[in-house]
């Protein structure tokens, strides 16, 4: 039996993306004293929350923030991640994510004190 597949390599004919911006929050949780600790046990989730109210009150259009699982940057914890771009961050306070949501989200630029590149090994990994 065949089964015919369109197959398109095309990308002028992929929709419009849905949203603008992908923020996503690492909020995984390992267990207390693990040795690459967790970006939940960091605080995380309440990053992560505030960074989504604040999008909405700065009027920002086509931003979503979602929280995701392990993205396995644990020692730098809490990470965010945007894209389309791929940015890595890394944020500890509201401040930062103030930092990142107008800098990087609402004008284009990127918080480079705040970034995780390519350079940045764990401890132990080096």
């Amino acid at each position: 039996m065949s089964h015919d597949v369109a197959v398109s390599r095309e990308t002028t004919a992929d929709p419009a993306p849905y949203f603008r911006v992908h923020l996503f929050a690492c909020t995984n949780r390992r267990p207390d004293g693990h040795r690459r600790g967790s970006c939940a046990a960091r605080g995380a989730e309440g990053l992560r929350d505030y960074m989504k109210a604040r999008a909405k009150e700065m009027g920002l259009p086509g931003v979503r923030v979602n929280s995701a699982g392990c993205l396995d940057r644990c020692e730098f914890g809490p990470t965010f991640v945007v894209y389309p771009e791929g940015v890595w961050y890394r944020a500890e306070t509201r401040q930062d994510v103030d930092e990142i949501l107008a800098i990087h989200v609402r004008d284009g630029g990127r918080v480079t004190r705040l970034m995780l590149t390519e350079k940045d090994v764990p401890p132990g990994k080096a």
